[in-house]
């Protein structure tokens, strides 16, 4: 379904949801199947998947991420596993002359994604080097009345040629052979999900090395998944090579419109780590990670939030009180899109441990 607005209704609700993100602040589960091993698929997936498949039709001339300065992050290498993390939509502009994708440069862009990361991206850096580049993304003003199907094909264009451009620069010049994390939140999941179902698969060598991808904030579904039957979502806290995501609403939003929640979507619980609707209270959350506007200083707050799965509508109930919905016209009358990462922030930072130890003693034993 399509969402017909105009800019001057949701203006204010837009520049509340980014103040919102900037401010809000076990029995082992067997490894998925990785494209390489060739002897496991069928006749059929062996042609979906074409040993010489490439990746064609990009648009634009890329960024160039030989300048340190189109990355927001390169760390100095401490752990044996990387991260590359894509931000959300920081580039919100609504004047009259206001370009559809930004520039790599942007300033507001840049300053947003820098605030963003702070309150999402660090969630990896207990366990990972963190990688961060910069890319060109869409105008959220320019996007806003697109459907999904129609949001994420405009994704692929100058974003996606930036974002392989990226990739392919880390992995000749700072990977160095090292297992890695995709992460990612909102339009930098869908950055996420086009790198799984395209790039991955041109990239067979890569994709054995991954522990996990986080595309959070935006819809994995069942269809995605049979049309890249190399990919596996998660099942439980601690499988690796798989997917794992979620978008977390009110019961409110149950029937409405919510511009990154698909039908069919998949999804598990951020903090008990299943996926049925067995529901996880605020006593099982570890903590919420919340920016103090007196101080400016982020706190781990414990109580803010519980969680149980939707298995129905594929998202995550939460019955947090006394927060900030994401606007309504993009994302329903109770999305709780803006805290998919600090309301479960030290479950998820915990998951993202336990994958990486899991991975590490498969296969570096």
């Amino acid at each position: 379904m399509k969402k017909n607005m105009k800019i001057s209704v949701f203006r204010n609700q837009i520049f509340v949801l980014a103040a919102c993100i900037l401010l809000c602040g076990a029995a082992a589960c067997s490894r998925g199947d990785r494209p390489a091993d060739v002897e496991k698929e069928t006749a059929e997936e062996t042609e979906k998947k074409p040993a010489s498949f490439e990746i064609t039709d990009l648009a634009g001339t890329p960024s160039d991420y030989s300048r340190t300065e189109n990355w927001m992050k390169i760390p100095e290498i401490t752990h044996e596993v990387d991260t590359i993390y894509l931000y959300p939509t920081s580039y919100l502009d609504d004047s009259e002359n206001a370009k559809p994708i930004c520039d790599i440069d942007n300033q507001q862009m840049r300053d947003r994604a820098r605030a963003i990361y702070e309150n999402q991206g660090t969630v990896y850096e207990e366990s990972t080097n963190v990688f961060a580049p910069f890319y060109r993304q869409s105008n959220i003003y320019h996007v806003a009345d697109l459907s999904q199907g129609e949001l994420e094909e405009y994704q692929e264009l100058e974003q996606r040629t930036d974002i392989y451009a990226a990739l392919d620069y880390y992995f000749e010049h700072y990977n160095e052979g090292r297992p890695f994390i995709l992460a990612g939140h909102s339009q930098g999941s869908i950055m996420t999900k086009i790198v799984l179902g395209e790039y991955m698969q041109a990239h067979p060598e890569y994709y054995e090395r991954m522990v996990a991808a986080y595309p959070i904030g935006f819809s994995i579904t069942e269809t995605f998944l049979e049309e890249h039957p190399y990919l596996k979502f998660a099942e439980c806290a601690d499988d690796t090579g798989v997917i794992v995501s979620w978008n977390t609403e009110g019961a409110g939003n149950k029937g409405q419109y919510n511009l990154v929640v698909e039908p069919g979507a998949i999804r598990i619980n951020p903090i008990n780590w299943k996926r049925d609707d067995t529901c996880a209270g605020f006593e099982e959350n570890l903590g919420s990670r919340i920016l103090n506007k007196e101080t400016g200083e982020y706190e781990i707050i414990h109580g803010i939030a519980d969680a149980q799965v939707d298995t129905e509508r594929g998202v995550i109930i939460c019955t947090a009180k006394n927060v900030e919905y994401a606007p309504a016209d993009l994302f329903g009358p109770e999305s709780l899109h803006a805290h998919d990462y600090d309301f479960y922030y030290e479950n998820l930072r915990e998951n993202v441990k336990t994958r990486v130890e899991a991975y590490l003693k498969q296969n570096l034993d």
